[in-house]
């Protein structure tokens, strides 16, 4: 059953230009605005949470990415769900656009953590009932939790980018997988599109460097396509584009979810062979990303605000995984 109350809305200091896209997208159905709070840090770093807003008995939804930095992120986070509890909210929900330490999620070799598991558990501890996110890094993250998890993809939006940026050339796409890992995710954006799928294969010899790649598939010809989940430093993904030019391709684009874009990311782009390298706001871009000629930033409010409404309402949320369904939220979004 919906609840009477109103969705409300919080956020912390991760991404709050996403935040407020997301009720500007929710004022189109209520007139909902950020519930005013102050999260701050005392001189040695603690964080503090106030709530100036009366939330008891409140369906409340935390806007918070975990990026950079990762670990003041999470706290605030967690520091938020806790204040929220103890004011008697009805539900809490953790809207975690880009779920920082979803790379730990298996113990790859002995006496290693796995901190994703080791979050989740965090979560729920603090007092949320329920965790909204957008293309976990694995999937099998949603099973660290005995809450509900919803994982929106990235891969509608980018469809309808692609068609609108490649009209007239889609028969020239090639969408191209980074490693052989990424290929379910590469191979479900190829089928959005109809397009055909190729991998790059890549042997590292220690974490951060590629020692060898080979191209999987014809690429001769084609406009290819690197889709991915995050972009770190780039090297990999510079790299990739330099393989697939030398193997024939006419041109090397990338779609990525989760634009971390740490260290020298933005110059590796800048000087690269990639004509353009589209990213999402779930992490909210640097001056230098904004300022790239050659990124683009594709918002996400809109899916975030379906999928909050959604869920408040006791809808299904699955409905915002089809294309289709995003093409009205769109509408002259994506030039």
């Amino acid at each position: 059953m919906p609840t009477t109350m109103e969705p409300k809305l919080i956020t912390g200091n991760a991404n709050k230009p996403l935040a407020q896209a997301i009720a500007r997208r929710m004022t189109i159905h209520r007139n909902l605005g950020l519930v005013e709070a102050r999260v701050e840090r005392f001189n040695d770093g603690e964080i503090f949470v106030e709530v100036f807003e009366n939330v008891r008995g409140e369906d409340m939804f935390i806007i918070q990415p975990t990026s950079n930095p990762a670990n003041d992120n999470l706290m605030e986070l967690l520091i938020m769900a806790d204040a929220l509890r103890r004011s008697s909210a009805k539900r809490i929900t953790a809207v975690i656009p880009y779920f920082g330490y979803a790379r730990q999620d298996r113990r790859a070799k002995a006496r290693t953590p796995i901190s994703a598991k080791l979050v989740a558990n965090m979560l729920v501890e603090a007092g949320v009932e329920r965790v909204l996110t957008m293309d976990l890094h694995a999937a099998q993250i949603q099973g660290f939790f005995d809450i509900p998890v919803d994982n929106l993809y990235a891969s509608p939006i980018f469809a309808l980018d692609i068609k609108e940026q490649f009209k007239g050339n889609m028969e020239d796409i090639m969408v191209v997988s980074p490693d052989v890992g990424g290929v379910a995710r590469a191979r479900e954006l190829a089928k959005r599109i109809n397009a055909p799928l190729s991998i790059v294969d890549k042997r590292r010899e220690k974490p951060g460097e590629v020692a060898e790649m080979t191209v999987i598939g014809d690429v001769t010809g084609k406009k290819c396509l690197i889709v991915d989940d995050m972009c770190d430093t780039a090297g990999t993904l510079c790299k990739a584009a330099e393989v697939l030019l030398e193997h024939g391709a006419t041109e090397v684009h990338a779609y990525i979810s989760h634009g971390v874009m740490s260290g020298p990311a933005v110059e590796r782009v800048t000087n690269s062979v990639m004509k353009s390298l589209v990213i999402t706001d779930t992490i909210q871009p640097t001056g230098p990303v904004a300022n790239a000629p050659n990124i683009r930033v594709l918002p996400t409010a809109p899916v975030f605000a379906h999928a909050i409404m959604n869920i408040w309402n006791g809808a299904s949320v699955s409905s915002l995984f089809e294309t289709e369904t995003l093409e009205g939220a769109y509408e002259g979004l994506l030039k």
